[in-house]
């Protein structure tokens, strides 16, 4: 009986994992997988690049800064913190992008912070990034 069991599982595996590798074949032959890293030879993976292009950063960046300007005086201070918050985010993409030293994300919120922000403009500026004011 425990024979006959054992037999069965062998069988009931072999078969499961015949179809397994069948399907694995079949799908590195049409190109929906692919080797495992060990067995590839020659294929570098093109490197891929860490973050958003700077166009786009800068595009955001001159966005971002025209919204800003044009928040109205009687406008929740929700959106002019929110708009802050984001436009602070993508000056500090730009510095990281360009390698530009900052204490922005370190600095408390406040005048210190509005100072570190417009070094910040300045340091960009001089790496040759269009800030706006």
């Amino acid at each position: 009986m425990v024979t006959s069991l054992l037999h069965f599982g062998a069988i009931v595996g072999g078969v499961v994992g015949s179809v397994a590798l069948a399907g694995y074949v079949a799908r590195l032959v049409f190109g929906s997988a692919q080797l495992p890293r060990l067995l590839r030879r020659g294929q570098e993976q093109p490197a891929v690049p860490a973050g958003r292009p700077l166009e786009q950063v800068a595009a955001d960046l001159r966005r971002l800064g025209a919204q800003l300007a044009r928040v109205p005086a009687g406008a929740p201070m929700a959106r002019r913190r929110g708009l802050q918050a984001a436009y602070d985010d993508v000056l500090t993409e730009a510095a990281r992008l360009l390698e530009v030293p900052h204490a922005l994300e370190r600095v408390p919120p406040g005048r210190p912070r509005d100072v570190e922000r417009l070094r910040l403009q300045a340091a960009l500026a001089d790496a040759g990034l269009a800030v706006p004011d």
